[in-house]
């Protein structure tokens, strides 16, 4: 009999694993905005190893690297654009770059093919994560 369970144990723990059960990091595991700021923080993004966001902005005020620091972004992103709420412009920021380009930066600087390379899903988580910067 223990013998028999061991052996169904055993099945169910490989079928979970194999199911994606496992509730490591990059399987869904925490909240969108801790996704998010993983993302951030890898130094390339997608299949195609497109540049970090983290390798191009800062989250320190005032700390320019390539693009804007993105320290106090969520307060702002509502009034760069008329009629965008803060989470339209930072996701539109991120699969159109061209679209708005910030006062005193230079346009076709920032990576234009997130919205290929990222899921939908990873960029909302983006999104939630820039939200937590105020």
């Amino acid at each position: 009999m223990f013998r028999w369970l061991f052996v169904v144990f055993v099945i169910l723990s490989l079928l979970l694993v194999a199911c994606g059960g496992g509730g490591e990091a990059g399987s869904g595991a925490g909240n969108s905005a801790q996704r998010g700021q993983a993302l951030f923080e890898k130094t390339t993004l997608g299949p195609n190893s497109a540049p970090g966001c983290l390798t191009c902005h800062s989250r320190e005020p005032g700390q320019t690297l390539v693009g804007p620091s993105v320290a106090g972004v969520a307060e702002r992103a509502g009034n760069t654009v008329s009629g965008q709420s803060a989470e339209e412009y930072l996701h539109a920021a991120i699969v159109d770059p061209e679209a708005h380009v910030v006062e005193g930066f230079s346009g076709n600087i920032m990576y234009g093919k997130y919205a290929t390379d990222l899921t939908e899903g990873e960029i909302n988580d983006l999104v939630a994560y820039l939200m937590t910067l105020k």
